[in-house]
């Protein structure tokens, strides 16, 4: 089985929730200038929706994840943000 170690660092979004070690879920994840579906495994749950980062390639379209936030992006509860 090829690894593309191509996707190890790149961001996606569970499209159908991981259960941890009882089963995978599956992640869009943006490369190759679209997006592609592959089969996720984590290594705790994690719910449909979660952003995630690609940490691990197992090959035939499988890969790890861990839950992602983005350092960049404002904190809903932080207080120096202005409010809308």
């Amino acid at each position: 089985m090829a690894r593309e170690h191509s996707l190890i660092g790149c961001i996606g979004v569970l499209t159908v929730a991981t259960r941890g070690s009882a089963g995978p879920g599956e992640v869009m994840v943006k490369i190759r200038g679209g997006s592609e579906a592959y089969i996720a495994w984590s290594p705790a749950p994690l719910p449909k929706g979660a952003t995630v980062l690609v940490i691990e390639s197992r090959g035939s379209r499988t890969v790890d994840v861990s839950e992602w936030t983005d350092p960049l992006s404002p904190f809903a509860d932080d207080p120096a943000r202005p409010l809308a």
